[in-house]
């Protein structure tokens, strides 16, 4: 009886972690990987069009 106690409590608190700490660090993470995407996309597109204006004048 006490095992069985013990192995729901353990599996309620792996899932208080698991939801509560680390779902949230890895949903922040892609939104911070999607930002860094976003931004280094622009400037590479700036540069792109940047070295085209200039190597046609």
């Amino acid at each position: 009886m006490g095992k069985v106690v013990m192995l729901v409590v353990g599996t309620l608190l792996g899932l208080f972690v698991l939801f509560n700490f680390l779902l949230p660090m890895l949903v922040g993470l892609v939104k911070l990987a999607l930002i860094v995407g976003v931004i280094a996309l622009v400037a590479f597109i700036a540069v792109t069009v940047v070295s085209k204006s200039s190597r046609s004048h």
